[in-house]
């Protein structure tokens, strides 16, 4: 089962940061610590790792509204499409530069990152830093997590102010941007550092802590982003030369070779639905899962994360039951996100991925029997089924109704092994390519591509999807096509595949396919609008939130191109 390994040191700890350009944060925190005197033991470096866990770990960043951030995408959309000002704007593209989601996304991943400047410039000036393994596996772990949140900076504003120190005051909180490609080197020095000095997983491992096969796996997502397509400030979309991207597809091969030349992370063995249930079960698995973000919730508190429950199928609430026996019943699970249909008929019959992704039915509140019965649903209104209420333990079913204690897999082998072949394809050796995007195809019990059967496989989605966008008329184009297709049905509602479209400079293009073509939009109002509202040039990136563009001078009063 889980171990919770964040919740004491995140119960005892409460640094002095300071995540955001605010006046409210200007005031040390009556509980947090003086940073010159708390780095005295490995106990305390220790908590102030832990420390930057906890911003990810909130359920406002990684638990929750960062689902908002990862959608939408070719795949699903949210199942409302009226203006909030929070979850159903960022999703259909409607967002504004003052949407309380995506100013408390900024807020969080500076504070994490500010969390971890402080954590390694007290570790590295820990007297015996030099000789301690320990020391230096702590500096690595908080440097992982650092290069992890700033890459979340890249993928969703672009060039964004950026610093390795800690902000001890008010007016250093204030920076100018920072070009994309710096950053992108500091991400890339803080995980070569990762990987020299933490420890390869094992079986008695916890992928809820940061690993070398975590560093050199986000290694690879890294130099794949890198050299794929970004919006710049001219709201054009550009990629670096093909003498730069030939150095980071090899660089990302060489990642791979070492996570292989290892030997430790594999498929998970008992199978691709046992491995999502594992997750709603809290069930660790090192072997697939490389690295995943904890989340655990009191009874009755409002922490913990939404994995399956905003995102998984819905489930009544519980009506005309007394209190005392609530923990019989499953609670309730919103089920806001929702498949885009025509996705189920391009999986093949044999294909295992196919119904753990897309889960066809809910669970409506019987009020004469006094239980959850289910109810298969029409086309339309499917829902992510990775994670589901139904599989979480019943000791976890009402702690709180809208939330639970699933962790949320952020590196998966599997898709370590589609990186890796889309490297090998992109340098040339499209044949080891194909060896290894039909190892996930194997697992997952779907035929394996061929010369022969390359066109037979494509041509129910050619039919009504033919991507157009992407040039199939050479041997590497073939495996682009295939990868477009293989990545959604691995990696679906995993939170990839939107950057996966960005990186290749499809996004817009893919929306407004699968948005024309969904049944989901042939009545007056369309219930997945993303196509008609994205607008290229703009919707790649997220707008900077107004407070920060009104109180840091150095912005000069602009946002990100179109906001």
């Amino acid at each position: 089962m889980k171990k919770h390994i964040f919740y004491m040191a995140m119960a005892a700890l409460s640094l002095a940061v300071f995540p955001s350009c605010e006046d409210t944060l200007t005031e040390t925190p009556d509980s947090s610590y003086d940073k010159d005197s708390f780095f005295e033991s490995e106990a305390n470096a220790d908590m102030a790792v832990m420390g930057i866990y906890s911003s990810i770990s909130d359920y406002r960043h990684y638990g929750w509204y960062e689902m908002a951030g990862q959608a939408s995408d070719d795949m699903y959309y949210t199942s409302r499409t009226h203006s909030d000002n929070t979850i159903h704007d960022m999703v259909h593209y409607r967002v504004t530069s003052t949407n309380e989601w995506v100013e408390w996304l900024w807020q969080l991943k500076y504070q994490g990152i500010d969390r971890a400047n402080m954590a390694i410039d007290g570790i590295v000036n820990m007297p015996g830093y030099a000789e301690s393994e320990n020391l230096q596996e702590l500096d690595a772990e908080a440097r992982f997590l650092r290069a992890f949140l700033a890459f979340d900076l890249i993928k969703y504003w672009g060039d964004v102010p950026f610093k390795t120190t800690y902000t001890s005051n008010y007016e250093d909180a204030f920076g100018a941007r920072v070009s994309r490609e710096e950053i992108y080197d500091q991400i890339i020095e803080d995980l070569n550092f990762a990987k020299e000095h933490l420890p390869w997983a094992d079986a008695s491992s916890s992928p809820e802590r940061a690993t070398q096969g975590a560093a050199r796996a986000m290694l690879m997502r890294v130099y794949l982003q890198r050299a794929g397509y970004s919006l710049q400030m001219d709201r054009q979309m550009t990629r670096p030369d093909d003498t730069k991207r030939a150095e980071y597809f090899n660089a990302v091969i060489s990642e791979w070779e070492a996570i292989q030349a290892n030997g430790y992370h594999d498929f998970y063995s008992g199978g691709y639905e046992q491995l999502f249930r594992n997750f709603s079960q809290d069930v660790l698995n090192s072997q697939e899962s490389i690295f995943e973000i904890a989340f655990f919730h009191q009874q009755g508190a409002r922490n913990g994360g939404a994995w399956g429950i905003y995102n998984g199928p819905s489930v009544a609430e519980v009506q005309g039951v007394p209190t005392s026996e609530m923990a019989n019943y499953m609670g309730r699970a919103n089920g806001f996100f929702i498949v885009v249909p025509e996705w189920r008929d391009f999986f093949e019959e044999t294909d295992v991925r196919r119904d753990v992704s897309i889960c066809t039915y809910r669970f409506i509140w019987n009020t004469d029997s006094m239980k959850h019965v289910k109810q298969e649903r029409n086309a339309g209104s499917w829902y992510p089924g990775k994670w589901r209420r139904e599989w979480m333990p019943t000791e976890t079913w009402n702690k709180n109704m809208n939330y639970g204690d699933v962790n949320y897999c952020v590196l998966r082998y599997a898709d370590v092994v589609l990186m890796a072949a889309e490297a090998y394809n992109e340098t040339g050796n499209t044949t080891e390519a194909w060896n290894l995007l039909n190892r996930v195809r194997a697992r997952a019990g779907a035929t394996e591509y061929t010369d022969a059967n390359y066109e037979e496989l494509m041509a129910t989605r050619k039919a009504t999807h033919d991507l157009t966008f992407i040039d199939d008329g050479s041997a590497q184009g073939r495996f682009r096509t295939a990868l477009y297709w293989e990545r959604g049905f691995e990696l679906a509602f995993e939170g990839e595949r939107k950057f996966d479209l960005i990186r290749w400079g499809v996004l817009g293009d893919a929306l407004r396919l699968f948005g024309s073509q969904s049944s989901v939009n042939r009545g007056t109002n369309a219930a997945y609008p993303a196509y008609q509202n994205f607008v290229d040039g703009k919707n790649e990136l997220l707008p900077i939130p107004l407070v920060e563009i009104q109180s840091n001078p150095n912005y000069e009063g602009k946002n990100n191109p179109g906001y």
